[in-house]
């Protein structure tokens, strides 16, 4: 009996029950497998194990595409799926996918933001027995956050600066350390981008790295100073874990705590 599209909706973004989690931890494993195979693309590999990479990369790529028409076909409202900011991040994914047969260069940079898919799994329920308290998957969330800023612009720099300035772009370590060094604005001058687009890159990353970084950590150590304040007190109603010291009920669901 087929799938309706309500079941089909629901196991697309159910973190509670077997085949949900097993469909959405499967997603994610694909976008850490495919960022990676980029990566491991940028260094001096046999042609052999090139030729096997591209291969699943290109498969995991049809997966993604998969997903992205179940999505589509699975939503109500279509039209507010499509402009709505996960969907847009899916189809940026899938982009190269469907252009590859042409050489556009701005298509292939968009590769990169299939890392940004993982925010979505970052959920209590999806790590549940390895993380009670909900703040810590706020810190995990942030954390992750500006992992993933310095990636997608090392993957953005090495792409624009490799084909002109192999030497100093050698490898996506080299696009790391300089997004890093770059963001941080502690900038020691060693590695530099020479082409136009390079250049209006590391403009974009210092403007973020001034607007984006402080504000994430500031709320980084606000959350670690709050996570510090907190005892485990065990909410018998929805089981949140820690709680403020002076906490008299469940700041989740209300419940009384017994301490």
């Amino acid at each position: 009996m087929p799938l309706s599209r309500e079941k089909v909706e629901f196991y697309l973004t159910d973190l509670e029950t077997p085949i949900g989690k097993a469909i959405n931890l499967t997603i994610a494993s694909l976008v850490l497998v495919s960022s990676g195979i980029f990566v491991a693309e940028t260094y001096n590999i046999s042609e052999d194990a090139r030729i096997e990479l591209r291969t699943l990369d290109t498969l995991i790529l049809i997966i993604f595409a998969v997903e992205y028409l179940l999505r589509l076909w699975s939503n109500e409202n279509r039209i507010k799926y499509i402009i709505s900011f996960y969907s847009i991040i899916d189809l940026m994914a899938i982009l190269p996918f469907f252009f590859g047969v042409i050489d556009i260069r701005f298509i292939r940079l968009l590769r990169w933001f299939r890392i940004l898919r993982l925010l979505r799994f970052i959920d209590r329920r999806l790590l549940i027995g390895t993380i009670s308290n909900e703040d810590s998957i706020i810190l995990i969330r942030i954390l992750f956050t500006l992992f993933t800023i310095i990636f997608v612009f090392s993957g953005l720099i090495y792409q624009v600066e490799h084909p002109v300035n192999q030497q100093i772009f050698g490898t996506f370590l080299d696009a790391f350390y300089f997004s890093v060094v770059t963001m941080t604005t502690v900038g020691f001058g060693d590695v530099t981008p020479i082409s136009e687009l390079g250049r209006l890159l590391t403009v974009l990353m210092i403007l973020t790295g001034v607007a984006v970084i402080p504000w994430q950590i500031g709320d980084l150590i606000r959350r670690l100073v709050k996570t510090a304040n907190q005892i485990e007190i065990v909410c018998s109603g929805c089981g949140l874990a820690f709680h403020d010291a002076d906490a008299g009920f469940c700041k989740r669901c209300g419940t009384q705590l017994v301490k």
